[in-house]
């Protein structure tokens, strides 16, 4: 898992087991046209396109998905869209299944920071329990397993947590005007469209050619 600081007190999550199956994809598939190069030549390329579909999945299902942390809002960076939620919109901050930001008026899941699985837990230790934002701790200081410090939707959630309490404490941020923040939500069409060519591509490949 990383956190990258950024200029103008910007930090990026992005967990570095997604850009370890990121450059698996993009292995494979390397690996993969190479053979076919070299086996059936030039002539066997268009039969390698499900081997760029997976390529492509790599970078947008892996590499691309990002929780980007600024001063004025939280950048979900999600295969197919990009999520802008102004501090002044968010309510609560959850990790159930994944980080996810809540508004008054829906949920906001990160693809990049799931929530971990059974085993997340059991790997805890004492200090991924402490010195969390006060508003990670439940009844009784409990933390669900998606806080812990260990965790994706963990370390993302510290990020967004700690730099939310930040700014309401120093009073940038005024409560109790959730209701009219705006959340700007966009659709990556061309990535959309990306995946339709190249499934189909792929379809075309495998069963048609």
């Amino acid at each position: 898992m990383s956190q990258e600081p950024h200029a103008g007190n910007v930090e990026i999550f992005k967990a570095r087991t997604s850009k370890l199956f990121a450059w698996i994809c993009w292995g494979v598939a390397a690996f993969g046209v190479l053979v076919t190069l070299v086996v059936a030549g030039p002539s066997a390329l268009p039969g390698t396109i499900p081997l760029l579909f997976v390529a492509f999945l790599g970078w947008l299902l892996f590499w691309r998905p990002a929780v980007v942390v600024r001063d004025t809002h939280v950048t979900l960076e999600n295969p197919y869209r990009t999520i802008d939620v102004p501090w002044d919109a968010l309510v609560h901050v959850d990790t159930r299944y994944a980080l996810t930001l809540i508004t008054p008026r829906k949920k906001y899941p990160a693809w990049a920071a799931p929530a971990p699985g059974i085993w997340g837990g059991r790997h805890a230790r004492p200090e991924h329990l402490k010195g969390l934002p006060g508003s990670t701790y439940g009844p009784g200081s409990s933390v669900r397993p998606g806080d812990l410090k260990n965790t994706d939707s963990g370390i993302a959630a510290v990020l967004v947590r700690t730099r939310w309490q930040n700014l309401v404490e120093s009073g940038r941020i005024e409560p109790g005007r959730a209701e009219d923040a705006v959340v700007a939500v966009a659709v990556g069409w061309f990535r959309v469209a990306a995946t339709v060519i190249l499934a189909a591509a792929s379809y075309w490949a495998v069963f048609l050619q």
